[in-house]
Parts: C-alpha cells; sequence; structure tokens
C-alpha cells in the first residue's frame, strides 16, 4: 500500500507541475476579464479546462499527502513542529544543505506551495463561477495575485529541488 501511496503522489506531482507550468506560461494570452468572451480563444478555453482539472488534481494531491501521518511532514507548523525548519534555517546560515526528508524547510516549501496551488484553483473557480458579474474582477485580482506567488514559490522549489540533485551527486 505504501509503494502505490508513493506512486500515486510521485505521478500526481508531476502531473501537477505540468498543468500548472502550462497555465502559467500561456497565461499572458489569457483574454478575460469579467466575463469569458464570446470570441474566447483556444488558451482561453484551456485555461479553463486544465485550471479545473488541475483543481480536482490539487485536492487529490492533498489528500495523498494527508494520509499515514504524511501531513505532518509536509505541513510542519499544522502539528506544531518547527524544530527541523529551525534546524535547516540554522544550518543554511553556517552553509550546509537543508535536509531533504523529514519535516523541515523543503517539506514546509512544498506544503506551501501546495496550499497556494489549492488557493490559486479556489480563486480561478470563483472568477469562473462570478463570470460577468461585478465580483468577478476581484476573484480574478485575487486570482492573479495568488498565481504569482504560486509561481515564485514553484522557481524557489525548483532551486531547492536542483540544489538536492546536485548535492546528491557530489556526495
Amino acid at each position: 500500500m505504501k509503494n502505490l501511496l508513493e506512486r500515486t503522489s510521485r505521478i500526481q506531482h508531476w502531473l501537477a507541475a505540468l498543468l500548472a507550468l502550462w497555465l502559467i506560461l500561456t497565461s499572458p494570452w489569457i483574454s478575460m476579464r469579467r466575463i469569458v468572451p464570446e470570441s474566447a480563444t483556444f488558451l482561453d478555453h484551456a485555461h479553463i479546462v486544465l485550471g479545473l482539472v488541475l483543481a480536482l488534481l490539487a485536492v487529490a494531491y492533498l489528500l495523498t499527502n494527508s494520509v499515514d501521518g504524511r501531513w505532518r511532514q509536509q505541513f510542519p507548523w499544522a502539528a506544531g513542529n518547527l524544530s527541523e525548519v529551525r534546524s535547516d534555517l540554522a544550518g543554511i546560515a553556517k552553509r550546509r544543505m537543508p535536509s531533504a526528508g523529514g519535516a523541515g524547510l523543503f517539506s514546509l516549501i512544498q506544503g506551501l506551495l501546495l496550499l497556494l496551488l489549492l488557493a490559486t484553483a479556489i480563486s480561478g473557480l470563483g472568477w469562473l463561477l462570478a463570470d460577468g458579474a461585478r465580483v468577478a474582477l476581484a476573484w480574478r485580482d485575487w486570482h492573479i495575485v495568488i498565481a504569482d506567488t504560486f509561481a515564485w514559490l514553484l522557481v524557489v522549489h525548483v532551486l531547492a529541488s536542483a540544489l538536492h540533485l546536485l548535492d546528491f551527486l557530489f556526495d
């Protein structure tokens, strides 16, 4: 069961990464504002459909990462355990690489990234459901701010992963 859970989590991780990357990279060409225009482009429709798929995937990924106590690693602050995060931060000050496993800094980043993905999905869904209403622009603004924050934390996540790979290769 643990192997199945691990494989499922890995597949969800990479699928979410690919969908998020597509949505981020194509977002400058989205022409939606308060309403989905009648002349919506392929990218507009793809953004809506893939965003909905990613929203469902994000919920499934959260559930997968919450079983068997795994939530304690992804969300150490929720378990009241920030000792490994503090240890990793102290290690960085001493030019040491944070630990890859456990409830340390990298796990904290992954958990925050997952929460931002869910928040991006919720704000996008709010924007879609408010289609045509005045509040749609507020949902859109929130969606953009949260998605931008998600994108920057995704860059941090990728850099942290690359550092771990380099550390693994040279160790």
